[in-house]
């Protein structure tokens, strides 16, 4: 299928990556709206890809050696044990991924569009208007442009998606993650190259290093609990929603700083606590599955279209290959209906089975956390299979292999 316009809707990760898909696959002129206005690449947060995932997207042209990353090989869980200074490791596992900065993985991925692609920042796409020919959107400055084919690459509050499946909204899974980074890299275990996870009751925090994009790097970390349940402390996350950096009160601050205090061993405490708060920010964790991953002259991909949580490890990987998958319908299909089809046929399954598999994975790891200081490796990889019971070639930790679909 070649020429057409095509709107991508959203200009982040999902976004660049669906864009450079569509070139590939012959579309004639390629618009991407994005509502922000101030740099992506600022975003400083930590992404990991599977080093087998991200073989497979090099290969396929969506990631590339240059971009910067911090290898990770081992991943240790460890309990608070007494004044121990590291606490106590519970479980090792093998970890073979790849560290990027968000930020980082953007820029790099945005270099990667064609010129010939028109990228508009600051444009807000407040409507979506499908018909029998193509697809129209109204802008925010109360313009209207009409498109053969629109991809919702918005994420998790997509517009086009409400146009395609009205109320299918995001579902709030009861907890949330604290997530900060900071300098503080010196010093840390086994050079750097693992990943921590420090176990409690009700939750874990991981923590790792990434690329800062200036040559140097970051210790970004994620904690996952419920959060407080006090009046004036629990935020309405029912709705889609994030608290950016600088939106914590202080009430939230300081309940955050008695749980590290409280839970963490003293060495990831003081790792936790020194985190600058214009850089910790909350992550709602939620769970999202469409009927289809296209309607008519629309498409979906990454968080527009499924939201797995985080443990599973693959929601970036998730939206490269979404963006591989649609290049690929494409190079394929005589038509827009076959291409939008054979998408749809492809990926659908792929993000319902991740989804289901996260949500197994933050039953055992938050909401129904077992008794860590009871374990030892043999119990803790006992623990670690049971989450991964059911999974099937289209789920695992770390995403779905594309030689698997």
């Amino acid at each position: 299928m070649r020429g057409g316009s095509i709107a991508v809707v959203g200009g982040s990760i999902a976004g660049c990556a669906a864009a450079l898909a569509a070139s590939r696959g012959g579309a004639e002129k390629i618009t991407v709206f994005e509502r922000a206005d101030a740099r992506l690449r600022d975003r400083g947060v930590g992404i990991a890809l599977h080093s087998d995932r991200y073989d497979e997207l090099r290969d396929a042209g969506y990631v590339a050696p240059e971009m910067p990353w911090a290898p990770l090989t081992r991943r240790v869980w460890s309990v608070r044990d007494g004044e121990a200074d590291h606490g106590r490791a519970v479980g090792e596992q093998p970890f073979p991924f790849r560290a990027y900065s968000w930020g980082s993985l953007w820029s790099e991925l945005r270099r990667r569009v064609p010129e010939e692609v028109t990228y508009r920042s600051g444009a807000v796409v407040t409507g979506v208007e499908p018909a029998d020919d193509g697809v129209t959107l109204r802008l925010a400055d109360g313009h209207q442009e009409h498109f053969d084919v629109v991809i919702g690459a918005d994420g998790y509050r997509s517009v086009v998606r409400e146009a395609m499946f009205p109320g299918t909204d995001a579902t709030y899974a009861g907890y949330i993650g604290w997530r900060g980074t900071s300098s503080d890299v010196a010093g840390l275990p086994s050079d750097g190259h693992d990943a921590h996870n420090i176990v409690f009751p009700g939750g874990h925090c991981m923590l790792y290093r990434i690329p800062d994009g200036l040559g140097g790097e970051l210790l970004n970390w994620v904690l996952y609990t419920a959060p407080p349940q006090a009046d004036g402390l629990h935020p309405d996350l029912t709705r889609p929603t994030s608290l950016p950096p600088g939106r914590l009160n202080s009430e939230l601050t300081a309940y955050l700083r008695a749980l590290v205090a409280d839970n963490f061993p003293p060495y990831w405490a003081a790792r936790v606590l020194r985190t600058p708060a214009e850089t910790t920010f909350i992550q709602p964790i939620y769970d999202l599955e469409v009927p289809h991953y296209t309607s008519g002259r629309m498409a979906l991909v990454g968080d527009a279209a499924s939201v797995a949580r985080p443990h599973i490890g693959g929601g970036s990987v998730k939206a490269l290959q979404d963006a591989n998958a649609l290049e690929a319908a494409w190079r394929a299909g005589d038509s827009w209906k076959e291409v939008l089809e054979s998408y749809d046929a492809g990926r659908g399954p792929v993000g319902a089975a991740m989804v289901a598999l996260a949500r197994r994975m933050g039953s055992a790891q938050v909401e129904n956390t077992p008794d860590w200081s009871a374990m030892g490796q043999p119990e803790f990889d006992v623990w670690w299979q049971d989450q991964n019971s059911g999974s099937d070639q289209r789920s695992g930790f770390g995403g779905h292999s594309i030689k698997a679909g």
